[in-house]
């Protein structure tokens, strides 16, 4: 990215008052980003954790497999997800608050006895399935914001920062050259001058 500027004191000022910002600003964004870094890694753990709650619970109610085919999946279904918001590393991450459930009503005598337990471990099923999704979704959330801080860190750090601070050395040169042009063109102009006064002197 190429830095815009003029080779005079104004520019250089608002040229200061750019990199003065920016270097203010980036210890804060690396900060956030070596925040969002671990949340990135929370998020998915918190989601494996999920996966094995899953998996686990699957494996210990592995006898009833057998009875699922007795089982009317219209027993029982998700109706709704309340969600809510939360900031981490200033991104706005959201959080299951209630799952809503429609149970359709069976009758206790001619339904096998099992169905009861079959309907609750339905519910903990999608319940865990459910934040194990919410958790995976707020990884790519965060993952995302991450590579944009990134990326916002090396804009300053590698191409911003040591661009204005190159344009400011070219300015300051370019200053300091026509500052001793200006005395060098005077000094010649004096001298010059004063030759003429004593040659005038002399005729």
């Amino acid at each position: 990215m190429a830095i815009k500027f003029q080779y005079n004191k104004t520019s250089l000022g608002d040229l200061g008052q750019q990199l003065k910002s920016r270097e203010k600003a980036l210890p804060t964004i690396k900060s956030k980003e070596s925040a969002l870094r671990l949340e990135v890694k929370k998020a998915k753990k918190e989601s494996d954790a999920y996966l094995e709650e899953l998996a686990s619970l699957i494996e210990r109610h592995e006898y009833m497999s057998a009875l699922w085919c007795e089982f009317d999946s219209n027993l029982i279904a998700v109706t709704d997800i309340e969600l809510g918001f939360s900031k981490i590393a200033g991104v706005n991450l959201p959080h299951i608050k209630n799952i809503f459930f429609e149970e359709k009503s069976y009758n206790l005598f001619s339904s096998p006895i099992w169905i009861g337990e079959g309907v609750a471990l339905l519910k903990k099923l999608a319940e865990i399935g459910l934040n194990s999704a919410l958790s995976s979704e707020k990884a790519a959330i965060l993952e995302y914001a991450r590579k944009k801080t990134t990326q916002k860190v090396n804009l300053y750090e590698k191409v911003q920062i040591p661009g204005y601070k190159e344009a400011m050395l070219k300015i300051k040169r370019y200053l300091e050259d026509e500052e001793n042009l200006s005395k060098s063109s005077q000094k010649i102009v004096k001298s010059r001058h004063e030759a003429a006064k004593k040659a005038k002197q002399y005729s």
